[in-house]
């Protein structure tokens, strides 16, 4: 069975950092393209980023430069470290296996809440 359990949200100022985590249980990260997707109140998932399973990564517009994603692989976790956020950035964020075309996230978890006021 897969699980993915996301943590490290939490309430942050705009310009701020905050680093999120998704441990994984019954899939392998490394072998898979994985990645953030987030979804804010009202409206539809929203792809954030994707490491793929070489290690390459790849950012929406609206995170590139901001954003990082990453991958321990003896841990099985993913990370993605937020900086410089903003208040358009406040979302349940979720990890996720990317899978087909056009992309299906699936597994995902509860999913973290990541909130950007002052």
């Amino acid at each position: 069975e897969v699980q993915l359990v996301e943590s490290g949200g939490g309430l942050v100022q705009p310009g701020g950092s905050l680093r999120l985590s998704c441990a994984g249980s019954g899939l392998t990260f490394s072998r898979y393209d994985m990645s953030w997707v987030r979804q804010a109140p009202g409206k539809e998932l929203e792809w954030v980023s994707t490491i793929f399973y070489n290690g390459v990564t790849v950012y929406a517009e609206s995170v590139q430069n901001r954003f990082t994603i990453s991958r321990d692989d003896a841990k099985n976790t993913l990370y993605l470290q937020l900086t410089h956020v903003k208040t358009e950035d406040t979302a349940m964020y979720y990890c996720a296996k990317r899978e087909g075309y056009p992309y299906q996230y699936k597994y995902r978890g509860q999913g973290t809440q990541v909130t950007v006021s002052s």
